[in-house]
Order: structure tokens, then C-alpha cells, then sequence
């Protein structure tokens, strides 16, 4: 492991000691690890790419943990971290990081628009009945995340939503309700996937209020 590597770690794990000092809540003991990258507060880190968990549906947590074990969704880093892991383990993880307050915040004003919106909330048809459906139909209005199958996308890294995709486009990644998202993955082009990879990192993740349909910005 590089000495920046190490660093990176030590100063995650000091953050998260630190923060838990401050309450008395119990956690799991794996979470000082997953703070290393997820944050003390499980807010992620754009800067590098690595997701926020705070919010996150528990079952949803435990799902992702299950199949970076079992290989349906691929990450080294993240199948050394699953691959103890028990069922007992997974729910206490997904069960924590659910718990985790998100800050609430205003979305931007004016929304984002262009390709990347275009694509969230109307898909990409093409006048033809087997196209792109939008993302917001299964991810929720503005990407807020619905049920324990659909994650939140807002405010998420632009880079890890990009990776997502890039990796369901090559198959790298296969798990998700009836494979829809390697459907989907598979009719995006890259630069459709940079688009709406950067729109829903600019929304916010947990937003005051929804805008009404139609204000998004003039999105085209």
C-alpha cells in the first residue's frame, strides 16, 4: 500500500473516530474502514469519486455488499472489504448508514439543463418504442432515489456515476432489478453518459422542496 494510500486512510479513520466521540450511538465495527472513503458522515467524496451512503435505503446497502461478495457487482477494493462480511454484518452496515442525516439544501437555481437533463427526465426515444427511458422514472423526480431498487442519484460524484455506467455498458457490473440497468447502460453513447453523470452530481441530495415539472431551466 502507498504511503499516500496509508495517510489517506489513518486520516479517514481519525474523522471518524472523532465524529462518534461526539454521540453515543453504537456503529458496526467495519465502519471506521468505510469512512476511510465514504466519509465520517457517509457523505462521500467527489474529489475522488467515492459515493454517499448517509440516507441510502438499508436493503439497498445490503444488496450492493452481497454482490460486490459474490461478484455480480465488480470492485476490488470493495469485494476485500464484502467478502467477510455475513448477512448479520451487511444489515447492520446498510441499517447505519441509512440512519445518517443528509443535510437538506435548495437545488440549484436555475436548475441544470442541456443533454444531461434531457436525458433524466425525458430519456432519448427516438420516435422508435424501444429507446431510452428517463432516469427519473425509476430513480424519482429530480433522482431523490424511490424504494430500496431505485438509489438516489442526486449529488452524487460526477465520476462515480459515470464509472456505474461505463461499467453496467461493459458488463462488469451486472446486478439491479430485471437487468434494466445494462438495458439502459447499453443505449447510452458516452457522451450521454457524461451528461447525465454531471447533471445529478449538481442537483442536491436532499432538497427542501421538488421543483414543479417544466422547471427545469428550458432543459433541451
Amino acid at each position: 500500500m502507498s504511503r499516500s494510500l496509508v495517510t489517506y486512510v489513518a486520516v479517514g479513520a481519525a474523522a471518524w473516530i472523532a465524529a462518534i466521540s461526539a454521540g453515543s450511538a453504537a456503529v458496526p465495527p467495519q465502519i471506521a474502514s468505510c469512512a476511510s472513503c465514504h466519509g465520517a458522515a457517509g457523505l462521500g467524496n467527489a474529489a475522488a469519486g467515492f459515493p454517499a451512503l448517509a440516507g441510502m435505503s438499508s436493503t439497498y446497502i445490503e444488496h450492493q455488499l452481497y454482490d460486490f461478495k459474490h461478484g455480480t457487482r465488480d470492485n476490488e477494493i470493495m469485494k476485500n472489504m464484502a467478502i467477510g462480511l455475513n448477512g448479520a454484518q451487511r444489515k447492520a452496515i446498510g441499517d447505519y448508514y441509512a440512519a445518517l442525516k443528509v443535510p437538506a439544501a435548495k437545488e440549484p437555481d436555475p436548475l441544470p439543463n442541456g443533454l444531461g437533463a434531457e436525458i433524466a427526465m425525458n430519456g432519448d426515444w427516438g420516435n422508435k418504442t424501444t429507446g431510452l427511458p428517463s432516469c427519473d422514472s425509476c430513480h424519482g423526480p429530480y433522482g431523490v432515489g424511490v424504494g430500496d431498487e431505485f438509489p438516489r442519484l442526486a449529488g452524487q460524484p460526477k465520476a462515480y456515476l459515470a464509472a456505474q455506467l461505463n461499467d453496467w455498458r461493459s458488463g462488469s457490473r451486472k446486478n439491479g432489478p430485471l437487468h434494466l440497468m445494462s438495458y439502459v447502460a447499453s443505449k447510452l453513447t458516452p457522451a450521454q453518459i457524461e451528461a447525465v453523470a454531471g447533471y445529478y452530481s449538481k442537483l442536491s441530495a436532499n432538497p427542501n422542496h421538488l421543483p414543479k415539472p417544466g422547471d427545469a431551466g428550458g432543459a433541451k
